[in-house]
């Protein structure tokens, strides 16, 4: 089909139709991407088109902030000083000397015993061998009611026993008590706490020696109870006591006297005073032991 003259359009009309196409179609996408409007007054066959006015987008206005509550700091934790808590003082433990072999104990034991004499003159009363071992066997025979003389711990009062005649009557003569106020005032001047600590220090070695004497049945300590005892039992004799015969036979005359067991006749030979201090400081050693 052949076209007519009108009916043609020549490429560069062509051209510019297609290029204003072009041209709408992206300012309208970007228009309404943007959220602009566009209208058209008139006719679309109106001969003189309308012109556009372009359309001006504003800047976005910024969003005004919410008004919300202040939001407050949190307050500073209060600081509370700590109170400083007083503790108890703990006296530090005295370190405990160890203890010697039984068979070299004897500088051992006459250091604590002076030690606890505390100043009084006790080295002349002390025997310097074997001083447990002795100690041990004079306190078992004690415990029995006997005196081991020749086992004993401290030595014989260097006086000698005297007598008093009165009325061809022999009675114990009074100054003969004197002779063991040495005895009676160390004991009486001992802290029996003291005493009881450095008993018990010494205990392995006064076991170990009652251990030699082939006991199986009972303690040193046991032994110990039963000599204390025995001496608290003897009876305190305020009166003159009378005697019955020659020098180191003297007998009590009393017959209960003269039954009692030779550790409570040489308790009454002390004298009453002597007796007092001397039960006085069993008794307190008898509480710590128990």
């Amino acid at each position: 089909m052949q076209l007519s003259q009108e009916d043609r359009i020549t490429p560069q009309e062509k051209s510019s139709g297609t290029n204003g196409l072009a041209i709408i179609a992206i300012a309208a996408v970007v228009l309404i991407s943007a959220g602009g409007y566009y209208y058209l007054s008139g006719d679309d066959k109106s001969e003189d088109p309308q012109i556009i006015a372009p359309v001006i987008v504003p800047d976005p206005i910024p969003e005004e902030p919410l008004e919300t509550e202040a939001i407050l700091p949190e307050p500073e934790p209060e600081i509370v000083e700590p109170v400083p808590v007083q503790l108890p003082e703990v006296e530090p433990v005295p370190e405990v000397e160890p203890l010697p072999a039984l068979a070299d104990s004897d500088a051992y034991i006459r250091q604590k015993a002076i030690d606890i004499a505390d100043g009084m003159a006790i080295e002349p009363m002390m025997i310097e061998d074997n001083v447990v071992r002795q100690f041990v066997v004079f306190v078992d025979n004690l415990a029995q009611g006997e005196l081991a003389r020749k086992v004993s711990p401290l030595k014989a009062p260097n006086n000698s026993f005297t007598v008093s005649e009165i009325a061809n009557k022999t009675y114990v003569d009074p100054d003969s008590y004197h002779r063991y106020d040495l005895y009676a005032d160390f004991l009486a001047s001992l802290n029996e706490e003291e005493l009881a600590k450095s008993y018990k220090e010494m205990t392995p070695l006064l076991g170990e020696a009652f251990s030699e004497l082939g006991y199986n049945d009972t303690s040193f300590d046991e032994r110990m109870q039963q000599a204390i005892a025995i001496m608290l039992d003897a009876p305190i004799i305020e009166q003159p006591i009378e005697l019955d015969g020659v020098s180191v036979n003297y007998q009590f005359v009393d017959p209960n006297l003269e039954a009692l067991p030779n550790a409570q006749k040489l308790m009454i030979r002390t004298g009453p005073e002597n007796s007092r201090k001397i039960k006085s400081v069993l008794r307190r050693l008898q509480k710590h032991l128990n």
